[in-house]
């Protein structure tokens, strides 16, 4: 069996209102992560357009993302930061995987189906091809890693079929050309630690999203330290003190969510968060809640906004981790277009 280096692919939408869900979920990860394994931080821009964004407006996004990242710890010297449209690999080569997938697997995924709704007819192809570039995102680089939420498991699994029917659709090709008897990887999830999937403050049930009309259902990147406090202190709990055990907290999301967010932003988990807290009234816990995500989250907000505040540096950075992308993702095209048999300059 073929062998590949390890390395991880990890990408953002910059859809706007980054919050305390995608920093849990994801960029804390995503910091964690730079210090065991080689790294490609993406803010994927070209996913964003899959529904009509503005142009002003998207610009100003996919810099915060950047700044996020940067804000919240990773280091673009040591790691590939950029963002994908500046890479057109990522484009050439999912039009190569939009003739390897079947219509069958992208008409099963998900969040298709969530965001076109009951009227798919006007939904763009774009939405609909999204996994197929979501998989060339990764593949491109030939990434063995990705750390992936709930909702993007069904992704994942679509980029490892992806790979699999290329593989063997041009095994003949691929061994002709000295890579054995596999070019792709079959890319694997890293597993997530706690409170990876945030929920509302104001729903338990809901995961906390930046399109909730309430802006106390979610706490922002850019929230500074007494709206991060304020909005803690009037997320919706129950009339019941904290359970000493973290069975007590399966018919109480409220009380779930609150305890994950303290475990994730102390790098513990529920049952430490219990032992310290069970048997406490709720007004107790947050405001130890709010020490907590203040003391976490107004640094990167102080940093966010300074390096907003110089978009040119920002752009600078997305340049040179793009140019750098770019050297590896050609690497990868050039080979696809010599496996499938196009003709091209040497």
């Amino acid at each position: 069996m073929a062998q590949f280096k390890e390395l991880v692919f990890s990408g953002v939408q910059p859809t706007g209102n980054l919050h305390l869900g995608n920093y849990l979920g994801a960029i804390k990860r995503f910091v964690a992560m730079q210090e065991t394994h080689d790294c490609i931080y993406c803010v994927v821009d070209m996913h964003a357009i899959t529904v009509w964004q503005d142009p002003k407006e998207l610009k100003r996004q996919i810099r915060e993302v950047t700044a996020a990242f940067l804000a919240a710890g990773i280091d673009p010297s040591r790691h590939i930061v950029f963002n994908q449209s500046q890479v057109s690999q990522h484009a050439e080569l999912a039009w190569v995987f939009n003739c390897i997938a079947r219509m069958g697997w992208a008409s099963r995924m998900t969040q298709f189906k969530e965001k076109a709704g009951k009227d798919r007819e006007n939904a763009s192809v774009g939405l609909f091809a999204y996994p197929m570039l979501m998989a060339a995102d990764i593949l491109v680089y030939r990434a063995t890693h990705v750390p992936v939420g709930e909702d993007q498991k069904q992704h994942l699994e679509l980029t490892r079929d992806v790979a699999q029917k290329f593989n063997n659709d041009f095994s003949e090709s691929i061994a002709e050309h000295g890579f054995g008897d596999a070019f792709f990887p079959l890319t694997e999830p890293l597993i997530a630690g706690p409170a990876t999937r945030v929920m509302s403050l104001r729903d338990g049930s809901k995961k906390m999203s930046k399109s909730d009309p309430s802006d106390y259902s979610r706490i922002n990147l850019t929230d500074d330290a007494d709206t991060i406090a304020q909005k803690i202190r009037k997320a919706k709990t129950d009339p019941e003190p904290l359970p000493s055990e973290v069975e007590g907290l399966k018919t109480r999301p409220e009380a779930d969510n609150l305890v994950a967010i303290y475990a994730a932003l102390t790098d513990t988990n529920p049952a430490d968060v219990l032992r310290e807290h069970g048997g406490a009234q709720f007004s107790g816990f947050k405001a130890a809640l709010v020490d907590v995500a203040v003391a976490k989250l107004s640094p990167v907000a102080g940093e966010m906004r300074r390096l907003m505040a110089d978009p040119g540096h920002i752009d600078a950075i997305l340049a040179e981790g793009s140019d750098k992308a770019r050297v590896l993702a050609a690497q990868t095209m050039d080979a696809v277009k010599d496996i499938v048999g196009f003709v091209r300059a040497r």
